[in-house]
């Protein structure tokens, strides 16, 4: 759920940012700020910042936490061939 959310409003900012810069085109016309599309765009991009800010801290402890159990458990897979079936490595 916080990748989606992190990808989400990270995807909102920059289609705001994206219309801003004057590099969209709908129809043969630039469309920049005032524009129907701009409104649309602040809408997602106050849904998105919210999105953004609540799911990195939960990234953060899910990053944390893979990696502490891959070292945790790296000596068990080794081990047992968890992980390398048909290498004769560890035997």
């Amino acid at each position: 759920m916080a990748i989606s959310a992190s990808n989400t409003g990270g995807a909102w900012d920059n289609a705001k940012k994206y219309i801003e810069s004057g590099k969209l085109i709908v129809d043969g016309v630039v469309k920049k700020k005032k524009s129907d599309e701009h409104k649309a765009a602040v809408i997602g991009d106050t849904v998105g910042d919210p999105l953004k800010d609540t799911s990195g801290p939960s990234l953060n402890i899910l990053i944390k936490l893979s990696a502490i159990l891959s070292l945790v458990f790296s000596d068990f897979f080794c081990r047992t061939g968890f992980l390398v079936e048909d290498l004769d490595i560890y035997n």
